[in-house]
């Protein structure tokens, strides 16, 4: 959203200072105008203030330059086809703040876009050159997370397109034991936000729902993520259940020609991403594993809480085997603490090896393939499926057998599933991971991950500082 003339400021770095729950974080004009772009709400609840439902055809294209955010959208407000631009601010006042009344680059704004909700003295519309009316339409409401989530999501996004040497040469300078320390605080840190987000969306949608949604979700990967949840929100739970239970012996899978159906409604509307994505990651062939996935297990949330119940019992008594087993090595050995223990993520719990082991991760882990997802899903998808939906979600249930504690451990120690591909290299030649006793895990890659994120958001908080300090230098 920038000028199109000179008289103007600059407003394409527009950035809200948001207390989240760990502290500050940033939310730029420009993740908003991301969320648009992918559409990343609710949008058949979006409305005008003035009460008129605004159905999104497209959402236009992304302009960078001068002038509106997006041009040549195409909408339905009141049920009136419209088609123009469109404008995205955090704050229904921005508009006039940056006087785009006055600029006859904005005359074909058809549709005021903004995060926050105005006070009872905003106006229902926006005024153009002329004092024509725009429509304001305000996204917070309809939002599928959390603002710190989005803000979260896409520093992750970030990351994945950065190099690492430098974050390389400032963990070696690091003591290993310093770092892995570090490492296991952050890790903590990160599954508490996880667990923040997830009881915001069971609180919003209710535990069978939030399920549905996390694993739609999950199977979109990021490029797909919000028609994924476009999905769950239009076709709930019981509406793959039905179709799973009413789908005739001619079909290749039980399910199947309702995927197919959903998914061609999505494509009508332009949404899917397909660009990059393999065979097995279409967009198509995801849905499809979901109804194979519904069809074997029409109750599937039900069962992933009586699952990881009964394993946790399971691995009190491997704990209690373990402590054991560790008393014995140091009798025999005559040594303080065997290898195996000095690998932990952190000093109060065993290897990611002892821990596996102990409370029979790899059985765990076929169970919820077949027992959960039907033999569906499998390798590293399945492990993101349990690590960013099922634990969270599960830490989230207010239930006499719901131990959070050994569901942050299991979380910690379960395989790594999809990360930023320079993440696992590097925690290796970090000596963090890549021994017997410490393999590849969740927790540590995501403490890396938090590492990374907190030293990003410094270097942009000092860049923003001495952005301003300089503006103030030249008035």
């Amino acid at each position: 959203m920038q000028p199109t003339t000179g008289n103007h400021a600059v407003f394409a770095n527009e950035v809200a200072e948001i207390q989240g729950v760990y502290g500050p974080f940033s939310f730029p004009e420009i993740l908003l105008q991301q969320i648009w772009f992918r559409g990343e709400f609710d949008a058949t609840r979006l409305t005008a203030a003035d009460g008129r439902a605004v159905k999104v055809l497209h959402p236009g294209r992304w302009n960078r330059l001068g002038g509106p955010d997006f041009k040549q959208a195409r909408l339905r407000i009141g049920g009136e086809a419209v088609t123009g631009d469109v404008e995205v601010h955090l704050h229904a006042e921005d508009w006039t703040k940056h006087r785009h009344a006055d600029d006859p680059a904005y005359d074909g704004v058809v549709l005021h876009v903004v995060l926050f909700p105005g006070n009872a003295n905003t106006p229902a519309a926006s005024r153009g050159a002329g004092g024509r009316e725009i429509p304001v339409a305000v996204l917070l409401p309809l939002l599928w997370h959390d603002l710190e989530e989005y803000a979260a999501d896409a520093a992750v996004e970030r990351l994945a397109r950065h190099p690492m040497a430098r974050a390389r040469e400032e963990l070696l300078a690091m003591r290993e034991d310093e770092l892995r320390a570090e490492l296991g605080r952050l890790s903590s840190e990160r599954w508490a936000r996880k667990v923040h987000f997830a009881k915001l969306r069971v609180a919003r949608l209710g535990w069978e729902a939030a399920c549905h949604h996390a694993a739609l979700e999950i199977l979109g990967y990021r490029a797909n993520r919000a028609p994924m949840l476009a999905v769950a929100t239009e076709w709930p739970l019981d509406a793959w259940r039905k179709n799973a239970a009413a789908a005739t012996a001619c079909e290749r899978s039980a399910g199947e020609g309702f995927a197919d159906a959903v998914f061609a409604e999505i494509s009508a509307r332009g949404a899917w991403s397909k660009q990059g994505a393999r065979p097995a990651n279409h967009p198509r062939s995801r849905l499809r594993q979901y109804a194979r996935w519904v069809a074997a297990n029409p109750d599937w949330p039900a069962r992933l809480a009586h699952l990881f119940a009964n394993q946790r019992s399971a691995g009190m008594a491997g704990f209690s085997l373990r402590s054991e087993l560790a008393r014995d090595v140091r009798e025999r050995r005559g040594q303080e603490c065997p290898r195996s223990f000095m690998c932990a993520i952190r000093a109060d719990e065993p290897s990611t090896r002892d821990w596996r082991r102990a409370n029979e991760a790899r059985k765990l882990r076929a169970s919820v393939e077949d027992e959960i997802c039907g033999g569906t899903i499998g390798g590293t998808r399945l492990d993101n499926l349990v690590c960013d939906g099922f634990l969270p979600l599960l830490a989230t249930r207010d239930a006499a057998d719901t131990d959070t504690a050994w569901l942050e451990r299991c979380w910690r120690h379960w395989w790594t599933g999809d990360m930023p591909a320079q993440v696992a290299p590097l925690l290796k030649g970090l000596r963090m991971t890549g021994t017997r006793d410490q393999p590849a895990c969740h927790g540590i890659a995501q403490g890396l991950l938090g590492w990374m994120l907190a030293s990003e958001d410094a270097a942009t908080r000092d860049e923003r500082n001495n952005e301003v300090a300089r503006s103030r230098c030249r008035a």
